[in-house]
Formats: structure tokens, sequence, C-alpha cells
């Protein structure tokens, strides 16, 4: 927290000093100004995070300053500091652009956890920035451009449901560009200026899950010493992406239920009522009607989920994209260093275009980004590529000079290959090698890797 800089501009010294000390204390980096016009000249010079300004200065007002920083650099956030006299000119002054305002004389413990919601809403609107630019310019929708019909269906689905309020729920193997869709949903739709705000369900502890999606309030368990917005509230108005949403626990699924069928909730500890505007894009690469037999997946949260349910095919069944995908890579990674876009030797291609790309298009990704770095010359070949590329190469001379030997080597590896991609589920190993379950379990037991 002390890269956060935060500038204190009030014309009475004592004020200064006070609220100055109190943000040091706190953790952030502080400059103070007596005036607007020293104020300006600091923001100027300084890549300033947030400003806190008297409303009424000798020099200059703060709606003064406001309009100044706003020329400077409109992506800085003001809060003003008023009188109850003035109210009005503050509300005013953030029908301008102000962030918020404080009355005085400041309850400190008010102006921390003000502080800390505009800085944490500044940094969601920067990474939101962030996200656009990459997925507008530095990804260019990679790894959902497609020649394939399956994809093409799915990303025509995807382009209808961006327009709507609809619940997506976005089906696939990890690595298929689940996460990069539902950006692309959230930036295609009317919601794009709003905020979109993702999270890992399955990396985060039970104990936390819920304090992160609804928030908590001061003293709400231990270690609780202040209030916290949850990732709803922090959406609301945008687009809340829950990854991996088979891992919700089934404590949890209740709450996020209510939350999404009324757009309301209450945070952990409190019993006030909050309502969002949140559409949400949830992604799993689980059975979840599996799990819903099983008894570990509410059906009535699966079906407000399974509005408009997207299916991202695996990459090794779609192969005739992996070309394309390859050149977006080689431009992308030749671009970050700055120089010409390598290009791939035939055997190279060769090896990428056989590979069963268990880690979908994430593993291409990593793969041609080790092979850029690591190419000698402006040719990538076959040496420059890691050695599970070469395994049908290798199994076949290591698996003894007998064509069987060397085919049932062959089968062995596909299998296993299709067991890791379904995450150990046999029924989706069976379909993806075209086989029955029947017969993938004789394979199995015949190979030996039950």
């Amino acid at each position: 927290m002390s890269e956060r800089l935060i500038l204190v501009v009030d014309d009475e010294e004592s004020q200064r000093k006070v609220l100055a000390g109190f943000l040091r204390k706190r953790g952030y980096a502080v400059e103070a100004a007596s005036s607007p016009a020293e104020a300006l000249a600091v923001a100027a010079a300084r890549a300033v995070d947030l400003v806190l300004s008297d409303l009424k200065m000798p020099g200059g007002s703060g709606l003064d300053l406001l309009l100044g920083l706003r020329r400077l650099n409109p992506e800085i956030p003001v809060i003003l500091m008023t009188a109850f006299a003035t109210v009005q000119s503050a509300v005013a002054a953030m029908k301008q652009g102000a962030a918020d305002y404080l009355t005085k004389p400041v309850d400190l413990d008010e102006l921390e956890l003000l502080v800390a919601r505009v800085l944490e809403r500044r940094a969601l609107v920067s990474e939101n920035r962030a996200l656009r630019e990459q997925l507008e310019s530095r990804h260019r929708l990679a790894g959902l451009q497609t020649q394939n019909p399956r994809m093409a269906e799915a990303l025509s689905v995807a382009a209808r449901a961006a327009q709507s309020k609809a619940t997506v729920l976005v089906r696939g193997e990890s690595g298929t560009g689940k996460e990069l869709l539902a950006r692309a949903i959230h930036f295609a739709s009317p919601r794009a200026k709003g905020p979109l705000v993702a999270v890992n369900v399955g990396a985060l502890p039970e104990t936390l899950l819920e304090s992160e999606l609804f928030g908590h309030e001061k003293g709400a368990f231990t270690g609780a010493d202040r209030e916290r917005r949850g990732r709803f509230e922090l959406a609301d108005g945008g687009t809340l992406f829950l990854d991996e949403i088979g891992d919700l626990p089934k404590g949890t699924q209740v709450k996020l239920l209510r939350a999404v069928q009324e757009q309301s909730f209450e945070r952990l500890g409190g019993n006030r009522t909050l309502k969002v505007d949140v559409r949400l894009v949830a992604a799993t690469h689980r059975d979840l009607e599996k799990m819903i037999a099983a008894g570990d997946f509410r059906e009535d949260l699966y079906y407000r989920l399974n509005v408009v349910s997207i299916e991202l095919p695996p990459l090794r069944e779609r192969r005739e994209d992996v070309p394309a995908l390859l050149d977006v890579f080689l431009r992308r990674f030749a671009s970050e260093a700055g120089e010409a876009p390598k290009t791939v030797s035939r055997e190279a291609l060769d090896l990428l275009l056989k590979h069963a790309w268990p880690g979908n298009v994430r593993e291409l990704e990593n793969v041609v980004h080790r092979a850029v770095v690591l190419a000698r010359g402006e040719l990538i070949t076959a040496a420059d590529l890691p050695l599970p590329l070469h395994g049908l190469r290798a199994e076949a001379s290591d698996s003894g000079s007998s064509l069987p030997d060397q085919l049932a080597a062959l089968e062995k590896r596909l299998i296993a290959d299709a067991l890791r991609a379904a995450d150990g589920v046999q029924v989706r190993a069976a379909k993806a090698l075209g086989i029955t379950e029947r017969h993938l379990r004789y394979r199995l037991q015949k190979h030996g890797l039950e």
C-alpha cells in the first residue's frame, strides 16, 4: 500500500498535519498542499493516486482544483471535505466528477474506509481498462479465432447472449478460453463501460469465499477490523465472472442462488440488504449434471446459471485452428520482444498439428512462447519444441521394433492424454476418443492405466 500516493489539500496547516499523519500511519505515501495551485503543481510532477481536498479555501475552491485535475488527469479521484452548511456544494461537485465527500470535522475512521473504497474502485477501473486493451489489441481474441464449426457456433451464441442480461454458463476443459470468452461477452455487452470483476472460486478457501463474494462488516469475525465490500458490490453495473463454479461449497451455493435471483444480499455479519445490478457469467470444466446427481451441486442454482450454455471444444477437436492461433502467438511475442515474427519449419508444424494438446490453447501459447525465446534464428525448428511434442516418434522408437508394440504404445499415450484432458472423467475421455465407455475401461485395464 506504500506505493499509493495521497495528496492532502487544505489551507489550514493543523488540519493538513492531522490528516497527513493519520494517512501515513495507515501505510500511504502523503504529499500536502495549501492551495489548488500548489496541489496542481504536485499532481503535474508526481503520479498521485487520490486527492483529499477542502472545498472552501482562500486561494481557490476545491471545485477549481477538481476541474484543474480533470484537465491534467481525469482519472485522479477527488474526495472533498466540507462543513455541514455547504454539503449542497459538495453534492454539486460530485456531479462535476468528485468521487465522494466528507463533512467536517472529519471522522478519521470514516476517512479510512472512504479512502480504501475509492482507491479500490480506481484499481478496478484501471484493471478493466488494461483488460479491455489486452482483449482488443494484445490478444485480439486469440484462442477464440476459429474455422471450426462447433467453435464458430459457440462464438455466435456468445455474441447474441452478450446483448442480453441473461446469465451465461461457459463449459469446457481447462485452457480452452473460458475466461477469455467471458471477458469478450462483457466487452461486447451494453455493460462494457461498467466493471468486470473476476473470481476464481476454486482458488479461494471456503472460509474466505463468502466474504470475498459478499463482503463483511467490521467485527463479523476475528480479524475483520474494517468493513469490506465484496465482489458483488464491486461488480454493480457490470459483470461478475465466477470461474470454476463447480468448486463452490454447498453452503455458499444457497447464498449465491438468492443473490442471482433477487440481485440482493447481506454482507457477512450484517443485516442490511444491499441491492445490485450484476450480470453473471460462470465457467466450469466439471460435469455439473453428475455433481447434481451426487448431491454436490444444487439443481436450482444450476438452472439459474444455465440460462445460456456455451460449450467450448478442446483444441484437439479443432486442429484446423492451430495454424491461425500459431500465427497470432508468434506475432504477439515478436511484438513484445520488438522483433520480426519468427517462422515455423515444416517438421515443427507437423509436430504441433499432431499433438493432443491436453492443456488446450493455453498449452499452445506456452509452447510458442518457449520456442520464440529458445530459437537461435528466425526459424523455429522441431528442436525448439518441448520433448512431449516429440512423443509420437519417441514412443515408436522406445517401444520396440514390432508394429503391434508401437501401436500399443501410441494407444496408451492417446488414452492417457484424453483422460488428463478430461480430468479423469471417463465418459468425456471416451467421447473424445470416439469409443464407448465400456471399450475405454477395457483399454485402461489392458494398459494398466486404471
